[in-house]
């Protein structure tokens, strides 16, 4: 299958301008960028000066979770965690997660995310969703309900078996993971050598409970134990000390901030400035729709911006085309697509479509720094993930039934709130 995107506006995102010119794409991959390209096609798409960009990363993400949208609002994260969600997911059936999942990854598409790092419970039920949708997502192992064994066996099989599936081991965090778990955990990372992640600082009563139970802080804990060795990512980070930031530079560790979920839990700011000052990976993530409550990176972009320029009494730092980074190229190294992180040649077409004659995209000055200031999901024309188009035109491609998938979402939704 051949797919030609003509008379663009190409950002590549590998640190060059954007340019006029065309791609094509041959099945799942980018054939060729140029100025002009002039080929037979299976289908061509008359751009019409629209801007080309690769799609948005969700670094963190608990996709099924569209079940709590709006059911556990106005908590603190320990009661929204304890009182509500825990009671609902107890009621969980067999596929309520498939179904919940494909609601959750309409959401993404909508808005330009083409993959996402899903942590939550039985990873058939979401690969079986994303294949049918064809989205890419890369699967975080990380409940207690399976095996060393299984979790073995699964990031053996699965990391080789669909190129939209990807799946990395980890625990849910430090607090809600029992210390000999944990040790095994980090075991297996050693004998896999693979990267681990884990929920980590989000909130500063976490860190002293850890302080508390083992006398040393999260990371330090962790790393004590060799669950970096092969590096990783934690997920919000508000909470680290200098030690802890100096072992996530030596061990290659992304942070990965979640700024929408943990305003609304009002669980801190993270100082993403000054992990950016230590040349840290930083990558954006949504969190769940229990949480934020929306899967929206424009959001997270425009706030991973506006709050570091607040918290730091200075308007000059956070960079636009920075944050825009964080939401593409670092979240994908972050979340191990280093295939899928720009648009080059004999990468994956994982293509998002900005267009430009949305109001808010107009007149243009810097498309790029735009896009995070006053962009939102109402700009994504186009979203293509592995070579396929599977929204356009604010419409989704013929073999998405939103309606039935919306209509099986609520009626899970109403027998987890009974």
């Amino acid at each position: 299958m051949k797919t030609l995107l003509k008379n663009a506006r190409i950002l590549k995102m590998d640190g060059s301008e954007i340019f006029f010119g065309d791609i094509l794409v041959e099945n799942e991959f980018i054939k060729k960028i140029a100025d002009k390209i002039d080929v037979k096609a299976d289908k061509i798409i008359d751009c019409k000066g629209n801007l080309l960009m690769p799609g948005f990363k969700n670094a963190h993400a608990h996709t099924a979770m569209v079940f709590a949208r709006s059911a556990a609002d106005d908590l603190s994260l320990h009661d929204w965690l304890f009182n509500v969600i825990f009671p609902m997911e107890e009621k969980f059936k067999k596929n309520d997660i498939y179904h919940l999942t494909k609601c959750g990854l309409l959401e993404y598409i909508k808005g330009g995310i083409t993959a996402a790092f899903d942590m939550y419970f039985s990873p058939k039920e979401i690969i079986k969703a994303c294949r049918e949708i064809g989205f890419r997502d890369v699967i975080l192992a990380t409940s207690t309900k399976e095996s060393i064994d299984e979790i073995r066996n699964n990031y053996l099989s699965l990391n080789k078996e669909n190129d939209l599936i990807s799946y990395k081991i980890g625990i849910h965090a430090e607090y809600t993971t029992p210390y000999e778990r944990i040790k095994d955990i980090a075991n297996l990372v050693n004998e896999l050598k693979c990267p681990a992640y884990l929920h980590i600082a989000e909130t500063s009563s976490e860190v002293d409970d850890c302080i508390k139970r083992y006398n040393k802080r999260p990371t330090v804990l962790l790393n004590e134990l060799g669950y970096f060795n092969y590096g990783g990512g934690g997920f919000h980070c508000i909470y680290l000390d200098e030690e802890e930031i100096n072992i996530f530079k030596e061990k290659n560790i992304s942070i990965i901030s979640c700024p929408g979920s943990n305003a609304k839990l009002a669980s801190g700011i993270a100082p993403l400035y000054k992990y950016q000052e230590k040349g840290l990976n930083i990558a954006l993530g949504t969190d769940g729709a229990a949480s934020n409550n929306s899967l929206d990176m424009f959001k997270e972009m425009y706030l991973a911006s506006t709050l570091q320029k607040l918290m730091n009494n200075d308007p000059s730092i956070m960079d636009g085309k920075e944050v825009l980074k964080m939401a593409t190229v670092n979240s994908a190294h972050a979340m191990g697509l280093y295939n899928a992180d720009t648009l080059e040649e004999n990468k994956l077409a994982d293509i998002i479509m900005i267009d430009l004659n949305s109001p808010c995209m107009q007149p243009i000055n810097n498309i790029e720094k735009n896009i995070v200031y006053a962009g939102s999901r109402d700009i994504i024309k186009m979203t293509m993930i592995n070579g396929r188009i599977l929204y356009y035109n604010h419409r989704f491609a013929k073999h998405i039934h939103e309606k039935t998938i919306y209509s099986k979402a609520q009626k899970i939704t109403n027998r987890l709130k009974s």
